[in-house]
């Protein structure tokens, strides 16, 4: 039911009850337009007047329709939405009654959705599962033996004539709806029509008097025919342009009530998935994600639905009828008890769920296109000579130099349009400069060295028996998804990556930039870009395409897209939480290098300190007053840990949480009584990413090493250092603080993984067997001996 925000600011209380707000209503019921209309004989082919509709929906009127929604995503704009309920959603698969869960299930998201304006369910099914069980139960006992063994499934029910079923229908649903919306404070009421009483202008009136009435009250009128009354239906014809559409069916009529509402959305809830391109369970049956207006050559429709007569073929005419007059078409599976529970939300909220129907076809390629294009050059980049590929990226590094101006240009755009949008350490990242783009280009030459010797290299070396001998060798690890906010810099290697809309133009220059140097060596497609949140969103649902996601950005970006990830593994990181614990016998020149480095060469990047913890015993000695003036020079606002606060009268102000990253000139100062006290607040507040000790003391200095489980444990030396350049491991492509097999800053050794390779000649498994005349050998043959040979054979 339809309550505006402004309500609950005049009196009402989660949701309007007629019995409290009636006045508050009577000055905003215009804004109510929650209407749920039923069409109860389904069976029943009519033609109801385009006028008469138009007088049901006054209440409407006022909302200038505009175009319908282009993507997905827009979904979430949707003000006003027609949700339709198929005959197959609302019985049971046996056809023995309705299904309850499912029909709760949705009737909770109605109620609950505001949005959601009207819901179409049907009579005739149920009234027909009750007409037939009242017959099955009246035959008598010799009936049923003589007819199947007592089976009710054998024995003989008559035609059920569609006016009888609807009547037998109607009383039930209404009392199950009533009781449904009852548990939501929500109140409903039933209005029987027939096409007759809309030729009547004092009918037309009342009944347009009593729908206004009752959403004045913010009752939910249920609508549908007078089936039990209605006379033969009338030979009609099929649909016509935006102003007429024939009644059918109740997609027909869904369609048209959605576009005489102005609605933005309409839902068709059946029980398949969505539309597939031939009939679902056949060969190659592929489910349509978006499908665009004028595809309709490409579609192969299959039989009708067990109980409804609408069949998927009209669902896709109906709805192409409706996007042409401005409203958006989902449809979606409403009986699948694994989505059924909120495809409606999900759908609003511009999830992938179901078939979209757009008017608008992108001039690019899909998604999935991208993915097949980026899977099938990188096969072949993967097994180009190591020469070669060291060429692409050594020509790549020369693009960086050559065309510094243009990048440097661009960048210029994307940090004009957001110095006003992001804080400033998001502004720090996205901003590039001559020195940044020198350090990428040598990154990328210390890559190109690198892979001469990585992928195809020989890790193990095994004779399993005489002529048969098994390698486990180095391969990549297939299709990356790089995903990052506001970083430029981070130039993936064959994989898809998304930049975020504030580097839009950076990113258009580097992406032309790297299919250029692709191109060396016809590989150009090996690295594809996306632009939006929702193509990312369709990227983290392809686990047979894409190996590995890596996101690059804070730990709110790497939790989003470890929810959004369906089965793809997430090569991610927790905050940045960097420490560094001055010790008792630290040098006191080498602590305000590395803690002033630490903190102030970046503040923004993730290896920066965020917290100091300094011994109790350099408290109040010239080394500490050094570190303290120095923080100020440096204008870093400290954050007093409790400990620290409780050594001082005056203090700075106390730290909200001693696991914040602030990513800027700020961090924390806590003070502990010695290393293994260090190790323990690191383990408690720390991300386990980088940590440092600065000490004189060997001893302490390898305590410090070795009992600290992070990525990165240094000793003497600045935080900074946790960088895959400075590492030489090259362009670094991710960070991981997680125990698997790349662990920190992960360069191009932690984007492989290995295949075996066994070469034989007409082994068996069977000449093994005890009965067999072969035995195993297991012998490991040293990788040096025979790696050139291996190449050699390649």
């Amino acid at each position: 039911m339809f309550t505006p925000p402004f309500l609950c600011r005049i009196g009402c209380v989660h949701r309007c009850r007629p019995c409290q707000c009636i006045l508050q209503m009577q000055q905003v019921a215009h804004f109510h337009s929650h209407l749920w209309i039923h069409p109860a004989a389904v069976k029943m082919s009519r033609q109801v007047s385009p006028q008469l509709i138009s007088l049901l929906f006054t209440e409407f009127s006022n909302r200038v329709h505009g175009s319908s929604f282009a993507h997905r995503g827009e979904l979430r704009k949707a003000k006003r939405i027609v949700v339709k309920l198929g005959s197959a959603v609302v019985t049971r698969g046996d056809e023995c009654g309705l299904a309850l869960g499912r029909l709760a299930s949705i009737v909770e998201q109605v109620s609950l959705q505001w949005k959601v304006s009207v819901v179409f369910l049907t009579a005739v099914a149920f009234g027909k599962q009750r007409l037939r069980h009242e017959i099955l139960l009246s035959q008598s006992v010799r009936q049923a033996l003589h007819s199947g063994n007592g089976l009710h499934k054998e024995m003989f029910v008559p035609a059920l004539e569609a006016r009888a079923c609807a009547a037998a229908g109607q009383s039930g649903l209404m009392a199950l709806y009533e009781a449904m919306f009852t548990q939501y404070s929500t109140c409903t009421a039933q209005v029987l029509v027939t096409n007759l009483d809309f030729h009547d202008d004092e009918k037309r009136q009342n009944l347009n008097s009593t729908l206004r009435e009752l959403l004045r009250m913010n009752i939910v009128p249920i609508i549908n025919t007078n089936d039990a009354v209605v006379p033969p239906p009338e030979p009609n014809s099929d649909l016509h342009g935006v102003n007429v559409i024939s009644i059918k069916d109740n997609d027909s009529l869904a369609a048209r009530l959605a576009v005489e509402m102005k609605a933005d959305l309409l839902i068709a809830l059946s029980d398949v998935e969505g539309l597939y391109n031939s009939p679902p369970g056949t060969n190659d049956a592929k489910l349509i994600d978006i499908f665009y207006s004028g595809d309709q050559q490409s579609i192969t429709y299959g039989t009708k639905s067990r109980v409804g007569i609408g069949g998927m073929e009209a669902k896709v005419k109906a709805a192409l009828w409706a996007l042409q007059g401005g409203t958006s078409v989902v449809i979606a599976n409403g009986t699948n008890p694994k989505i059924t529970g909120q495809v409606i939300t999900d759908i609003v909220e511009g999830k992938k769920v179901g078939t979209f129907f757009s008017e608008v076809k992108p001039a690019g390629p899909s998604v999935e296109e991208q993915t097949e294009m980026a899977r099938n050059s990188g096969r072949i980049l993967a097994s180009l000579h190591p020469d070669q590929r060291s060429e692409i990226i050594c020509h790549l590094a020369e693009l960086l130099t050559e065309r510094k101006n243009e990048i440097l240009a661009a960048n210029k755009m994307d940090m004009k349009m957001a110095v006003r949008r992001l804080p400033s350490a998001m502004l720090k990242r996205l901003s590039l400069s001559s020195v940044k783009l020198s350090s990428l280009a040598v990154g990328l030459r210390q890559i190109a060295m690198a892979a001469q010797d990585s992928v195809g290299r020989v890790v193990r070396r095994t004779r399993v028996a005489p002529s048969l001998e098994l390698e486990q060798v180095t391969v990549p690890i297939g299709v990356l998804l790089v995903i990052f906010e506001a970083r430029p810099d981070c130039l993936p290697q064959a994989c898809f990556w998304n930049g975020g809309k504030e580097a839009a133009n950076t990113n258009r220059v580097l992406h032309q930039l790297t299919q250029e140097a692709l191109s060396l060596h016809g590989v150009r497609e090996a690295v594809q870009m996306v632009n939006t949140h929702e193509e990312v969103e369709d990227l983290c649902r392809l686990d047979k395409m894409i190996d590995l996601i890596v996101p690059r950005g804070s730990s709110q970006l790497v939790r989003d897209i470890q929810r959004a990830a369906k089965g793809i593994p997430v090569l991610g990181h927790s905050e940045g939480i960097c420490h560094v614990y001055v010790d008792a016998d630290a040098d006191v020149d080498k602590v305000i290098k590395i803690v002033r480095d630490s903190k102030c060469d970046y503040p923004a990047a993730c290896n920066s300190m965020e917290t100091l913890l300094i011994h109790r015993e350099i408290l109040r000695t010239p080394m500490f007053d050094k570190i303290i003036e120095m923080l100020r020079i440096e204008q870093v606002k400290i954050h007093s840990g409790p400990r620290f606060a409780s050594y001082l009268t005056f203090s700075p102000s106390e730290a909200s949480s001693l696991r914040t990253e602030y990513s800027d000139l700020e961090c924390c100062l806590e003070v502990v009584d010695g290393v293994e006290e260090a190790v323990e607040h690191i383990h408690k507040y720390g991300s386990s990413h980088t940590d440092v000790i600065v000490t004189e003391n060997k001893e302490t200095a390898e305590r410090f090493l070795q009992q600290l489980d992070s990525a990165c444990v240094f000793w003497n030396a600045s935080s900074r250092f946790a960088d895959g350049y400075r590492f030489g491991l090259g362009a670094e492509v991710g960070i991981s603080t997680a125990r698997i097999h790349a662990r920190g800053p992960v360069g191009l050794e932690g984007l492989l993984t290995t295949k075996w390779v066994l070469r034989g000649d007409g082994h068996t498994v069977a000449d093994f067997s005890e009965s067999g005349s072969r035995k195993y050998l297991h012998e490991n043959i040293p990788v040096e001996q025979n790696l050139t040979g291996h190449r050699d054979s390649n």
